[in-house]
């Protein structure tokens, strides 16, 4: 194997993780700002210049916290659910393309870490463990709240993977492939996905918010009924690790969206930008049109929780199955007889 394909992966995934790890830290940030400005209100301000520094401060506070393991928990089981929530977090980044191969002297150096045949399978797969490290911890934790938090989640978790899987399928009778790539290459320019499957998009959109826990789904880890959910009894970094694990989640949900429905690195005007640009700066640009997409998405996550009412639980499995699935369902006969229309005549 050619070492300096290994070495370009190497670099890559560190890359990748940091950033990942770098846009967890300071979503915490922009979070309490956008609850501040909604509020009217000035949130962080002490940690440095405009509270720049405060997610520092707040990983200092959890690195400095002590740690606590209740006696009667599953001392195992305890610690390795929020490693296990971190990981499947992480590793569903693998899969996304940043932007389009660059060109560095006689190199082709493709932004993305594997270009799988079955990347969106890959995905769900991931997505599906991920509630594993909630339900572990929940139940190692030997608290009533924290069990009833994990079973809350694992029963989240299944009923709308149904109605994003469903709504997938839609899209893939469009593109042809399970490869997030060729799905992302296919809509070059502005020929954005979003544009033909509309009500696929707001359905995967409303899944993702329930598959993150973020409200108005966060039910796992409604305070005023399970204290603290799943991570009622954790402390210091455990307690960080599944803060960061979800902010990963919403991170990775909004690059698969933007992915997906929003073009990727794909924008108007990218073959003109390419020609000036040349094979080294415009995939960059193109990196940096996905990110501001993914940036526009998280902060969609965070208006929304500040915005919009905690739903009640027989609400949130009553909008899984009975609306979001006959919905997807729909549009999945609906695309199949515009496609068979379309190459009839």
């Amino acid at each position: 194997m050619d070492s300096g394909f290994v070495i370009e992966k190497f670099i890559l995934v560190a890359v990748i993780f940091g950033i990942s790890l770098l846009i967890a830290m300071y979503s915490t940030y922009a979070e309490r700002k956008v609850a501040a400005f909604l509020q009217d209100r000035l949130g962080p301000d002490r940690a440095g210049p405009f509270g720049i520094l405060q997610p520092l401060a707040d990983g200092i506070k959890m690195f400095m916290k002590e740690e606590i393991i209740p006696t009667t928990s599953n001392k195992w089981l305890f610690i390795a659910g929020p490693g296990l929530a971190l990981l499947c977090a992480c590793i569903g980044t693998a899969v996304i393309p940043w932007g389009s191969p660059m060109v560095i002297g006689d190199r082709v150096i493709p932004l993305q870490v594997s270009d799988i045949n079955v990347g969106v399978l890959y995905i769900f797969g991931v997505v599906s463990l991920g509630v594993y490290g909630v339900m572990i911890g929940g139940w190692a934790s030997n608290n009533k709240y924290s069990l009833l938090s994990a079973i809350r989640a694992a029963s989240q978790n299944i009923s709308y993977e149904i109605a994003m899987g469903l709504s997938i399928i839609a899209l893939l009778l469009m593109t042809n492939t399970l490869s997030l790539k060729e799905i992302v290459d296919q809509q070059h320019g502005w020929h954005w996905n979003v544009l033909y499957q509309p009500l696929g998009f707001l359905i995967f959109m409303v899944c993702s918010f329930a598959e993150t826990n973020r409200a108005p789904f966060d039910l796992p880890e409604c305070e005023t009924e399970l204290i603290g959910g799943y991570h009622t009894e954790y402390s210091s970094m455990k307690l960080g690790f599944y803060l960061f694990a979800e902010y990963i989640n919403m991170f990775v949900s909004s690059a698969v969206m933007a992915a997906l429905y929003w073009g990727g690195y794909n924008y108007p005007g990218m073959d003109w930008v390419a020609a000036h640009a040349g094979t080294t700066w415009a995939p960059l640009i193109g990196t940096a049109v996905f990110f501001a997409k993914i940036f526009a998405f998280i902060f969609f996550f965070m208006w929304v929780r500040w915005t919009i009412p905690r739903f009640r639980y027989d609400q949130l499995m009553n909008l899984g199955w009975k609306g979001l699935i006959p919905l997807a369902i729909a549009n999945i006969i609906i695309t199949g007889i515009v496609i068979a229309i379309i190459e009839k005549f």
